[in-house]
Order: structure tokens, then C-alpha cells, then sequence
């Protein structure tokens, strides 16, 4: 019987090593195939504008995950971050990019760009990466390069390709990627970092609504949708779901990083990614022709050679450490 100091530690067996990281795995799993899994939610409301989803997300998300926030009493933790005016002003520009980035993929689901977006956050890591070398000052190794570059070849053929600079992928890689990098000046649980970025959106969501509200209609509203405050039950219910949808993804991916190894998460935050192209695919059919799967393949394999050569690093500073 295991000792009671080791049961708290999650030292007891469980079905992947310790218990504790079993129910970070089963929770980091849980995130990614929600977040994987997140386009149909949106694409059942691609009736709705996307500027009108994303306001009602602001609102119902503040709300969801403040009653988080407060359930893992981070309270204190929220009220520091609107008193620290430095942190504040990062914030204010944290805020921008992530309503712009949920604005982007909001409208790429509605408009049938789910393969772009999955492209997005498959490059999200080597941006990463890139971002690090010009603002940290981080050095690239020879493989980091690589992969950087097999990236840049990638979105080279898909703009050849489509006609057009795949500014979904783009702007979804690179808006996420200054999102960490200057969250790396706030460091704040995430929960508590959403619920200060959606309140500073709050008035502006709320403003909007309200002027839609307010303003006059020339046709009557259709049956399956609506207007500002006034929709259909069916859409009202996924208009408000939209908080529980961003919620409960974010509280299992807290869990997880806590309980896992960060180099564990990291290799399953392609799975989110992956399910997102299986829908584009087999079930909304967006083209995938032989040069957008030369595109994706190079794009995978710049990340079999960053995530290769990120395992031989960590395994490289454990041994200097032992």
C-alpha cells in the first residue's frame, strides 16, 4: 500500500504511470479533441455573423470563466492584474490579438477555410520559434532552420498554388504567436488572463450587440437566426454556449499542464490540428489537391525535425544535470 505523502503527490499507479499523470493525459486529450472537434460548433452557426459570434463569445466566455476563476479561487489573482497597470497595458494589447485571432477563425470555419486555419496552428510552433530568435534573442540550431524553412517552402507552394497568400494560416500562426510571446510579459494563469482580455472586450461586444438591437430591420428576421439580442431559441442556445465551449477546453488544459510534462503536451498539440483537416476533408470537403498535400507534408516534416530535435535537447539538459 502506498504511503499517504505519495498518494497525495499522485504517486499511486495508474493507467498511464503515476494517477496524477493519467488524469493529466486523459485532460490534455480531452482539450485537444475539443479544440479539435470546435469547427462543427462554429459551422452550426455560420448563419450568424461573424462579427456577432465573436461578440456573444466575449460575453458568455468572460462569464464561464470568470465562475472558473472563481472556482479555483484566483480571485485575488484577477483583482492584481487590473491594479498593475503594466501588466495591464500588456493586456490591452494581448486583448486585441486574441479577438482578432477567434474573429479569424470564426469567419475561416463560416466561410469554408478550415483547412487554412488547421494550417495555422500546425505552423503556430515553428513561428514560435522564429519569434523567439527576433524578440528573445534566441539562437536557431541547424534543425530549428530546417524546419523553419520547410515551413516558408510550404506556404510558398500554397500561395503559388491558391493565387493568394494563405492569410488565414498566416495571421492565425502569427496573431497566436506574439499572443505567447507577450503573455510571457503577464505571467498569469490562463483562465485568469481570459477573463481580463474578454472584460476589456466586454464594452465593445456589448456596444455592438446593442447598436444591432437598436437598429431597424428592412426585411422581417429570418426563422433560423437572428439580429443583435434577438434570435431563434436553437441559435440563442449555441450563441451562449460559446462561453462553456471556450470554458471547459481551457480548464482541462490547465489541468493537464500541470500534471504533464511540457514536452508531452507539446506533441499532443498536433492533435488538434490534425482533426480539424479530417473535417475539412470528409466532412465539409474543401479541396485538398496534390499541392496542398505537398504543402501540409513539408509542413509535417519540419515538425517531426523541431519535435525530434526539441526530445534530444531536453534529453541533452537532463544528462548535464544528473
Amino acid at each position: 500500500m502506498a504511503a499517504p505523502d505519495q498518494a497525495e503527490k499522485g504517486g499511486l499507479p495508474g493507467f498511464f504511470g503515476t494517477v496524477e499523470e493519467s488524469n493529466g493525459l486523459l485532460a490534455a486529450l480531452g482539450a485537444f479533441v475539443l479544440w479539435g472537434l470546435s469547427p462543427i460548433y462554429f459551422k452550426w452557426m455560420s448563419h450568424i455573423s461573424p462579427f456577432e459570434v465573436i461578440s456573444h463569445r466575449v460575453i458568455w466566455s468572460s462569464l464561464f470563466v470568470l465562475l472558473l476563476v472563481m472556482m479555483m479561487r484566483k480571485t485575488r489573482q484577477l483583482i492584481a492584474v487590473f491594479r498593475d497597470r503594466r501588466k495591464l497595458l500588456v493586456f490591452l494589447v494581448t486583448t486585441v490579438l486574441i479577438g482578432s485571432n477567434w474573429l479569424t477563425y470564426i469567419w475561416a470555419i463560416a466561410n469554408n477555410h478550415i483547412l487554412e486555419a488547421s494550417l495555422g496552428y500546425y505552423i503556430n510552433p515553428l513561428v514560435n520559434v522564429l519569434l523567439g530568435m527576433l524578440f528573445l534573442k534566441e539562437r536557431l540550431n541547424r534543425w530549428q532552420t530546417v524546419a523553419i524553412l520547410l515551413a516558408v517552402a510550404a506556404v510558398a507552394i500554397m500561395t503559388v498554388q491558391m493565387g493568394y497568400l494563405p492569410w488565414v494560416s498566416l495571421y492565425l500562426a502569427f496573431s497566436f504567436g506574439f499572443y505567447g510571446l507577450l503573455r510571457k510579459n503577464a505571467p498569469v494563469d490562463s483562465a485568469v488572463g481570459l477573463v481580463v482580455e474578454t472584460t476589456l472586450l466586454m464594452p465593445f461586444a456589448l456596444g455592438f450587440l446593442i447598436y444591432l438591437t437598436l437598429t431597424p430591420v428592412s426585411a422581417p428576421l429570418p426563422e433560423f437566426g437572428g439580429h443583435g439580442f434577438f434570435y431563434d431559441g436553437l441559435s440563442y442556445a449555441l450563441l451562449i454556449g460559446t462561453g462553456i465551449v471556450t470554458a471547459v477546453p481551457l480548464l482541462l488544459f490547465s489541468v493537464a499542464a500541470k500534471r504533464l510534462k511540457l514536452t508531452t503536451v507539446g506533441l499532443m498539440q498536433y492533435l488538434a490540428p490534425t482533426i480539424q483537416m479530417v473535417l475539412a476533408i470528409y466532412i465539409y470537403d474543401e479541396p485538398f489537391d496534390s499541392s496542398r498535400l505537398v504543402a501540409f507534408a513539408l509542413i509535417w516534416l519540419g515538425l517531426i525535425v523541431y519535435s525530434v530535435d526539441g526530445l534530444r535537447g531536453r534529453r541533452k539538459a537532463r544528462r548535464a544535470m544528473a
